[in-house]
């Protein structure tokens, strides 16, 4: 997909029809592939979160995400897998802050 194998946007994309169990992060990379699957996977009730731009090596693949709609809530990479824990633990419905 997109030119890339393995593909994010596949993986993301071929979760949708369980977004509302799905908490997606996408961390730095070049390009844009998870970007789409981002945002649809979003769109589809899941909680997304994306790698700051202070502690990317290449904010690529998170800033597309987040341009497209894709990011929920940003964290630093010290903090990204508290972040995730905190976001499974939000009941659904209720979005980040």
């Amino acid at each position: 997909m997109s030119g890339h194998r393995p593909s994010v946007d596949s993986m993301f994309l071929s979760a949708r029809h369980m977004a509302h169990k799905v908490v997606a992060g996408i961390l730095t990379g070049m390009g844009r592939d998870g970007a789409e699957g981002m945002r649809a996977l979003r769109e589809a009730g899941a909680k997304t979160i994306g790698q700051s731009k202070e502690t990317c090596v290449v904010f690529g693949m998170p800033r597309v995400a987040g341009e497209l709609g894709g990011v929920e809530k940003w964290a630093d990479l010290d903090k990204f897998g508290q972040e995730i824990l905190q976001l499974a633990e939000t009941p659904i419905g209720v979005r980040a802050e």
